[in-house]
């Protein structure tokens, strides 16, 4: 076991109070600092928690508030066209769970206060430097904080990344620019059901809200990248304009559009994807989330990747006997299975705004698809059906 009793965790979003929880399991007392003046409650739109990310909370006693939260998906649809193709699932996994981030967020938050867990905010890190004790962080107000080690789980755009490597690779924009509402407009379509639809234009999906109407999202194509801020400095009645032009011959993206009110659309920004990293720690700087392994959101494991990494870098410091050999391990456990769901996720992307042959053809092509090369078990199965056990001892290489 190290001699680790105190953390530093750079983030306080999904990742920051998962990591902060999962250390504290492992007897490690750990501070968050959030650079954001207050807490990110309304803040995001959707994400999904897939099988494998509600027994990562299982780890942390924090998958309690899920099912009162979430929308369970069910069942899986492809549209081309007027095509419609079940996807294949995996038999007797459990449904993947629709929640809001600020819904995610807020739970992972008060249950890590709950557990003792300190979050500060209006704490920007701006450096960090290694002490014959441990490490030192200095933030923007020009206070400090010192600690054994310091945990990056600061998002795409991470401090941390930079100060553990000053020429790493930054995200790369997919492309893509993001989009969600709920449409008054009613799909025909069974509770539970997540549609995928390939439009003429753009790439959208949607499900029937519990509530009333259709909620969906789009990735709507775009030359050049859009940070949030300006994103949302586009008055809403001029995205909307563009949205309902770009599904105009599309359905039921025609009427979702149509019914959507332009002030309820909420942009979410470009869409990034994190490259491969050549480093995801030095000395006693590490990194968790987003910050070392964001796939783009087709892959739908975004946020479960981030829990399954906060609870491996705290089993790892918990049973391995220095940080270097812990953080060697943490990235070997991690690094193969979140580049294989990255690379995934990026065939995806890669499809979801086809030219015309191709989107005529894949109503031809995907059902042989579907019953050759699209076998759930093996393109699904390890990611889903992944279970971290905590109790396991981690031996360097073996597990």
């Amino acid at each position: 076991m190290t001699a680790i009793r105190t953390a530093i965790v750079v983030g306080g979003g999904i990742a920051g109070p998962a990591t902060a929880m999962a250390l504290r399991k492992a007897g490690i007392e750990a501070t968050v600092y959030e650079a954001h003046p207050s807490t990110a409650d309304g803040i995001g739109g959707t994400l999904a928690l897939a099988p494998n990310g509600l027994a990562a909370l299982r780890v942390l006693d924090a998958d309690g508030p899920v099912p009162a939260l979430a929308t369970p998906i069910t069942r899986t649809v492809m549209a081309v066209g007027r095509r419609r193709i079940d996807l294949p699932t995996l038999p007797d996994a459990p449904p993947l769970q629709v929640i809001h981030r600020s819904d995610l967020y807020r739970a992972l938050h008060d249950r890590a206060v709950a557990a003792g867990v300190t979050v500060e905010y209006g704490r920007r890190l701006v450096d960090a430097r290694e002490t014959a004790a441990g490490v030192t962080a200095t933030f923007a107000d020009g206070g400090t904080a010192s600690a054994d080690i310091l945990v990056g789980a600061d998002g795409i755009h991470s401090t941390v990344r930079t100060l553990i490597d000053p020429g790493a690779a930054g995200p790369h924009f997919t492309g893509l620019l993001g989009f969600e509402a709920v449409a008054r407009h009613r799909v025909d379509v069974p509770p539970g059901t997540m549609t995928f639809a390939f439009g003429k234009n753009a790439y959208y999906l949607y499900w029937p809200e519990p509530g009333g109407g259709t909620r969906w999202g789009v990735n709507l194509p775009q030359e050049r990248p859009m940070t949030l801020t300006e994103a949302r400095s586009v008055p809403p009645a001029d995205w909307m304009r563009r949205l309902r032009a770009a599904f105009a011959d599309d359905d039921p993206g025609r009427d979702l559009m149509l019914t959507s009110d332009a002030d309820e659309v909420q942009a979410v920004g470009s869409l990034h994807i994190m490259p491969r990293l050549r480093h995801w720690h030095r000395g006693r700087m590490v990194l968790v989330g987003d910050a070392a392994h964001a796939p783009s959101n087709s892959s739908g494991q975004g946020a479960s990747l981030a829990l399954e990494s906060a609870v491996q870098l705290a089993r790892c410091l918990r049973d391995l006997p220095d940080v270097s050999s812990a953080y060697a391990e943490y990235e070997r456990l991690r690094r193969d299975r979140v580049e294989r769901i990255a690379a995934r996720a990026a065939r995806i992307n890669r499809a979801k705004a086809p030219g015309a042959v191709a989107r005529a053809m894949m109503p031809l092509l995907m059902p042989l698809m579907l019953k050759t090369v699209m076998n759930p078990e093996k393109t699904l199965g390890p990611e889903q059906r992944y279970v971290i056990d905590w109790d396991a001892p981690v031996s360097t290489g073996l597990t």
